[in-house]
Formats: C-alpha cells, sequence, structure tokens
C-alpha cells in the first residue's frame, strides 16, 4: 500500500475525524439507527467506541411494541422491514442504557420519532442535559395525526415546523432524517435548513412491498415496509448529490453501504460522514472496516484528510 511521507520520508497518518454542524466525530463511520440496537447488543464483535458514533434505535415518548410479524422481509440485494419503533420509551432509555454508552466512551446520537411536533419537542426537552448525548437525529417519516396522517419528512412544511421546534428545546446538533419518498428531496433540505438544522442525514428507506405468491398476499402484515440494503445505492447516491449541490449543510450519506469503497462514493457525493445500516446485519464488523478501509484509500490517494473527499466528484 502506498502511503503519505512527509519531506523528511516519514510516514504520516491521515486525519479522518469530521464535524456534521457541531457534530463532532473521530471517525466519518456511524452505525444507523435500527440497525444496531443500543450498541451494546454488538459488543461481542467489535469495540463500540472505535466507531464514530452509534445512532440507537427509535425512541418515542412512549413504549411501543412494534408492528404484528411477520415484518422482515428478504429482498433482492436488500430487504424490507416494518417494525414500527418497537422501543422501551424515552425515560427508560436515558435510564438504562444512556448510561452504559457514557461509561463505555460511545459517541451517542439519539433518533427520535413522533406523531405530532409536540411529541418532537417534549421529546428534545427531555434529552437535553443528559451527559452522553452528542446529538439528536429526527425520524421525520412517521405520520402527523393531526393532519391526516401525513408523514411529516414529505412536507416542507411539516420538516421546517418539527425542525425549528426541536431546535428551541434543545442546544445538541440537529440532524433531520431526510425520506426518499419525495418527489424533490432538495426542496425538503432546503425546509429542514430553514427550520434551523445542523446537518442532514440521508436517505431514509424507501417504501416498498413483497408478495408471497403461495399465500397469495403481501409478506409483511403490515403490508408495505421500507427498503433499505445495497438496491437502494444508486438512488441514496444521487439525492446526497444534488442536496449537497443545493444545501450549505453537512450531510450523514448513507443507504446500502456494504465496503469502504461504497462509503468513499457516498463522501465523493457529498457526504462528510456514512452510516451503516442493513450492512450491520451482513457482516457485524462492517462499520469499523469501513473506517480502516477510508483511512487506507486516503493513504493511498496521497489525501491527508477525509474532509478533503467530501464532493470531490461533484461537477459544479
Amino acid at each position: 500500500m502506498q502511503s503519505s511521507f512527509n519531506k523528511a520520508g516519514v510516514k504520516e497518518d491521515v486525519d479522518i475525524s469530521v464535524d456534521l454542524g457541531g457534530l463532532k466525530l473521530k471517525n466519518p463511520v456511524v452505525v444507523a439507527s435500527g440497525t444496531f440496537g443500543y450498541g451494546l447488543e454488538y459488543e461481542d464483535f467489535l469495540d463500540i467506541s472505535a466507531i464514530g458514533a452509534v445512532i440507537v434505535k427509535g425512541t418515542t415518548l412512549e413504549p411501543r411494541s412494534g408492528n404484528p410479524s411477520p415484518r422482515i422481509a428478504e429482498t433482492p440485494a436488500g430487504m424490507l422491514n416494518a417494525i414500527g419503533l418497537e422501543n422501551p420509551g424515552v425515560d427508560v432509555f436515558l435510564k438504562e442504557y444512556l448510561p452504559r454508552l457514557r461509561d463505555k466512551g460511545v459517541t451517542v446520537i439519539v433518533n427520535i420519532a413522533g406523531n405530532t411536533v409536540e411529541e418532537y419537542a417534549r421529546m428534545a426537552a427531555k434529552i437535553e442535559g443528559n451527559e452522553g448525548v452528542a446529538a439528536i437525529e429526527l425520524n421525520i417519516s412517521c405520520p402527523n395525526v393531526k393532519k391526516g396522517g401525513l408523514q411529516f419528512g414529505t412536507h416542507p412544511d411539516t420538516v421546517k415546523e418539527v425542525v425549528e421546534a426541536v431546535k428551541k428545546e434543545t442546544s445538541l446538533p440537529v440532524l433531520p432524517k431526510l425520506s426518499p419518498n419525495v418527489t424533490d428531496v432538495v426542496e425538503i433540505a432546503k425546509a429542514a435548513q430553514a427550520g434551523g438544522a445542523d446537518a442532514l442525514s440521508m436517505i431514509n428507506t424507501l417504501l416498498g412491498m413483497a408478495i408471497d405468491i403461495k399465500k397469495k398476499k403481501p409478506v409483511l402484515a403490515n403490508i408495505f415496509g421500507g427498503l433499505s440494503g445495497p438496491a437502494i445505492k444508486p438512488v441514496a447516491l444521487r439525492m446526497i448529490y444534488q442536496v449537497y449541490k443545493e444545501v450549505d449543510l453537512p450531510i450523514l450519506g448513507g443507504g446500502g453501504i456494504m465496503s469502504s469503497e461504497d462509503a468513499v462514493e457516498f463522501i465523493l457525493a457529498g457526504a462528510s460522514a456514512v452510516s451503516i445500516g442493513t450492512g450491520n446485519f451482513v457482516n457485524p464488523r462492517l462499520a469499523l472496516e469501513v473506517v480502516e478501509g477510508i483511512r487506507n484509500y486516503l493513504q493511498e490517494e496521497n489525501i491527508r484528510s477525509v474532509r478533503e473527499l467530501t464532493g470531490m466528484a461533484v461537477i459544479k
């Protein structure tokens, strides 16, 4: 492997630290919400504190049991899930899980979800001031019950409204997770920026379904589910590329990353950091392998900092 050397011929390490709108990470690789539990479940496979950050499973004000089974289905180059935000609620997270993660030195991002703008705000207020939380990711793919079930993330006005409400309740960096199930993702990203978002997380899953031809009915009890995995990578890359050109916010990019080469593509397309999701199910050590792969790539290309890579492939 060709490495970077200074003028004295001494090998120099590369800088893989990043800053996502005030969220400082030691490396640009995080694990996506819903694919890594609370991180503690993966301790037999890797040092979870060595990951840039762990985004914990979607958290709500009250405990949720999730959707009925079956709620996971394998698809070509991906998977469908309709878990339904099963979680013990924010109070249990803050009391039982956060202290353990804090003690292990994990950088924690809390993914929050709600059915009303007020619920998002209350969640942010509860999380504010708890040592060990580095940032808040907004799951805005939930139905707004006050607006007839309209998903927050599919309309610019509701995106702006929920981001503004959360920002009023917290000093933490706020990253809305953008839905790909929209006509114009750039318009949604601009609404998030207008609401005060510190960075963007993109993309969430695409809406899909599978049918059992023997039973002649949908595979998932919920009928529809979120499609993730390598199948959505081209869509994710395209959307990140578009948003990077039009919106001046750092991007946490993900969608089908299965290798360090995939991760480098996302960074070249405009992401400042990357999130590993479905790939964790295939290879529990993938996040750290991607960290090392990015480091090696930078050395091979004689690039001193991963920050120099961001958007390098974007044609202005």
